[in-house]
């Protein structure tokens, strides 16, 4: 069976913090709250849209109830949908790590906390979308990151085994997952972790995708 390589989205494959933000920010505009700053803003990413919008607001020192919160979550993904890659863009590497993999005989799936139209939207405008067996995010299977099961689910729907995949990712979720679902995994150190990624002891760390290719040989040397 091919080896089934499993990557998170935002902060790992595409930088998508200037439009998450931006619209996370038009949000708040319209709620007469202060805008996140960029820095700020960047490590608020990965859990969902729902989890930005409230660290946002923590960060503002204002809670909302559950309507208010709705309300905020509907007004950005209307928003982000609408600006989805005005300024996102894949990291350099991407195209040619995954047609190194390709040729030897890898397949390749998107696990993310983004939700799933939203993530086949977003890869389809940067021409990626044809690169994936399975995209999955939260709503896919009613189940997100951490949770092992989206990962193994994730694998199966692109017709591979947790036994031979690998996940590549940027934070502690992605980690946290991989570990928990007995998946060997790789961390790039340019995504959107609030903690140094090297200090969450990823199986492999790289910071170019060029280096992509020799850390999967070296976590699954039987399969490719």
């Amino acid at each position: 069976m091919p080896l089934t390589i499993v990557f998170d989205l935002d902060g790992t494959l595409v930088e998508t913090a200037p439009d998450l933000i931006e619209a996370m920010n038009a949000v708040f505009a319209r709620e007469q709250l202060p805008p996140v700053p960029y820095d700020e803003g960047r490590n608020m990413i990965g859990g969902g849209a729902r989890k930005m919008i409230e660290a946002g607001l923590n960060l503002s020192g204002r809670a909302v109830g559950p309507d208010d919160l709705n309300r905020m979550f509907r007004h950005f993904i209307e928003h982000y949908s609408a600006h989805i890659a005005d300024h996102s863009r894949l990291f350099p590497g991407v195209d040619a790590a995954l047609d190194k993999l390709a040729s030897r005989g890898c397949r390749f799936a998107v696990c993310t906390n983004k939700v799933e139209s939203l993530s086949k939207q977003l890869l389809a405008s940067l021409g990626l979308s044809r690169r994936f067996e399975a995209i999955c995010g939260p709503d896919t299977f009613g189940i997100p990151k951490p949770d092992p099961e989206i990962l193994r689910r994730t694998i199966q729907l692109a017709g591979g085994h947790p036994r031979q995949a690998v996940m590549v990712g940027d934070s502690g979720t992605d980690i946290a997952t991989a570990r928990a679902a007995g998946v060997p995994v790789v961390a790039v150190d340019f995504g959107y972790s609030e903690t140094p990624v090297a200090e969450l002891k990823p199986d492999r760390l790289i910071g170019h995708f060029d280096q992509l290719t020799v850390a999967v040989l070296e976590l699954a040397p039987a399969v490719i």
